[in-house]
């Protein structure tokens, strides 16, 4: 397992915020600790404006460096733009990795699901998992599919990847719930809504599915929206998935033998730290 990291991720942002310097500053402290096999490199890849020209406009760019909040949950903050551009490079570097047969797994703020092509929004910039993804399809020729579990729908990564070649774009989330999208499937687009408090095993099959369609669609590498908050004790959604249940899916990652690089998106919990490493145990068995 390598673990992209930079630590000035944690350089902004507010204790009073549910997305807190906190939550990787403790996963990084608990990971090193109880897993120092793991690898760990803070090499992001560069990032080039055409990077983010595939995914994103010129107008969203530029806007990231007005100094205006872009929301209630997306505040403006000194180096926003960079620390939303470091984000992207560590998914670029942990997607190389995949590419090339390592596991990898993004460890950085801030998340990036949420933020569509010309929009921030709910505490993400720039959407690192989709910029990946294209920059693979564009540099490598990859089919990929984007596996997104956090318990808020990927609306930002539907919105960039509906209806292009080679890609495919999976969500499985609380609903209704934040940002109350992520209803229906059609086309390059599949999604499974959960209601609040559903049963973990009605959320495990949901999740089984939309892995199933994953594997189905033969990509040459999978790109993980790697959120922790369908946790029975996040703070910001009403699901019920256990610590034994995320170490599952990466099991499931694990068994199906498919290049794969995971990004951390949501989980709000302070048991983060412990979620992380039961999916990234079961990734590596």
């Amino acid at each position: 397992m390598l673990i992209v990291h930079d630590p000035r991720c944690a350089e902004y942002g507010s204790p009073a915020r549910p997305e807190r310097p906190a939550r990787v500053i403790g996963t990084a402290a608990h990971l090193r600790a109880v897993a120092p096999e793991w690898a760990w490199t803070d090499a992001l890849a560069p990032v080039r404006d055409q990077d983010l020209l595939l995914a994103h406009t010129p107008a969203h760019l530029a806007r990231l460096e007005v100094p205006e909040d872009f929301d209630p949950d997306s505040p403006f903050v000194p180096g926003i733009s960079a620390h939303a551009r470091r984000g992207v490079g560590a998914a670029l570097a942990a997607a190389a990795a995949a590419s090339e047969g390592r596991p990898a797994f993004s460890l950085m703020r801030p998340p990036g699901h949420h933020a569509t092509s010309d929009r921030a929004m709910g505490f993400c910039y720039l959407n690192q998992i989709a910029v990946a993804a294209l920059v693979a399809q564009r540099d490598r020729g990859s089919r990929v599919a984007i596996w997104d579990f956090d318990a808020h729908h990927g609306n930002g990564t539907e919105d960039i990847l509906r209806g292009r070649d080679g890609m495919l774009f999976t969500s499985v989330h609380q609903s209704p719930c934040y940002p109350g999208t992520g209803l229906s499937s059609s086309g390059n687009i599949r999604n499974w809504p959960v209601p609040p408090l559903a049963p973990r095993d009605q959320h495990m099959e949901a999740l089984a599915a939309s892995l199933a369609e994953v594997r189905a669609f033969q990509p040459d590498l999978v790109l993980v929206s790697a959120g922790f908050d369908a946790y029975a004790g996040d703070p910001l959604t009403e699901l019920c998935l256990e610590r034994e249940d995320f170490a599952t899916l990466g099991v499931w990652l694990r068994q199906s033998g498919l290049p794969a690089a995971a990004v951390l998106e949501g989980g709000y919990s302070p048991d983060l730290p412990f979620l992380a490493e039961a999916f990234l145990r079961g990734w590596t068995g």
